[in-house]
C-alpha cells in the first residue's frame, strides 16, 4: 500500500514539474517575442565637428575654414566627431495582445556605415530603458571618426562636401546607416538578438 502511496506521489510530482516546465518555456518565449518587438529607426545627426571646427548651420566653408582644414589634410587626418541619434520604441504598452512591459538595454553593439562603407564600431555605456508607453525614446551614439581613413580615395573637396552632408545646414541621415545586435534585459537574464538588424532612417526595424 506504501509503495503504491509513493509510486501515486512521484507521479504526481513529476506531472506538476513537466507543467512548470512548460509554462517557463511558454513565458520565456512571450518575453523573447515582445523583446523582438521594440524597433529602432535613425533620428538624426547632430553636433558635427570637422577637426574641431562645428557645421551647424553651415551650408560651405569659409577661406578661414579651408587654411585650417588642409594642413589636416595634408597631414592624413581629417577627424570628425558627432552624435547619431537612434530613436528606440517599445510597443508592448499592453495593446493589441502585448504585455505592457518596459525594454532594458543592456548591450547595443553597433556598427556605422556611411555611404554604404563599414567604418567605426562601439556600445553603449550604461543600460537604457525603453518604457512599455508607446514613446519613442532617444539613443545618442557618439561617433568619433577620421573621414580621411575610410574615404582619402575621394579626394579634399568631396571629403569636405560629406562632411557638409552628414552634418551641415541641409544634412541627411539617408547617407547613414548602422547595423546593431541589441542585448535586452529579461526575466529570465539578456537576451541578444540572434541576428543584426540594419537602422537606417526610413523606417522602423526590429528583426
Amino acid at each position: 500500500m506504501r509503495r503504491s502511496n509513493g509510486i501515486a506521489f512521484l507521479f504526481v510530482m513529476a506531472f506538476s514539474l513537466a507543467s512548470l516546465s512548460c509554462s517557463t518555456i511558454q513565458e520565456f518565449g512571450k518575453a523573447l517575442t515582445n523583446l523582438q518587438r521594440c524597433q529602432f529607426k535613425l533620428d538624426s545627426v547632430t553636433d558635427f565637428n570637422l577637426a574641431g571646427i562645428p557645421l551647424s548651420g553651415k551650408s560651405s566653408f569659409s577661406m578661414e575654414d579651408g587654411l585650417k582644414l588642409l594642413p589636416t589634410f595634408q597631414q592624413k587626418r581629417l577627424p570628425a566627431s558627432f552624435n547619431v541619434n537612434v530613436a528606440a520604441l517599445n510597443p508592448n504598452d499592453g495593446s493589441g495582445g502585448t504585455t505592457k512591459s518596459a525594454a532594458t538595454l543592456t548591450s547595443f553593439a553597433w556598427t556605422l556605415l556611411v555611404d554604404s562603407a563599414v567604418t567605426i564600431g562601439g556600445n553603449i555605456a550604461n543600460p537604457i530603458t525603453i518604457p512599455g508607453t508607446g514613446q519613442q525614446v532617444v539613443i545618442p551614439l557618439h561617433m568619433d571618426l577620421d573621414l580621411y581613413k575610410f574615404f582619402q580615395n575621394r579626394g579634399y573637396q568631396n571629403l569636405l562636401n560629406l562632411a557638409l552632408a552628414l552634418g551641415g545646414t541641409n544634412k541627411s541621415t539617408s547617407r547613414v546607416a548602422l547595423r546593431a545586435k541589441p542585448t535586452i534585459k529579461t526575466d529570465f537574464g539578456n537576451i541578444t538578438y540572434p541576428g543584426e538588424i540594419t537602422i537606417i532612417d526610413k523606417e522602423f526595424r526590429a528583426q
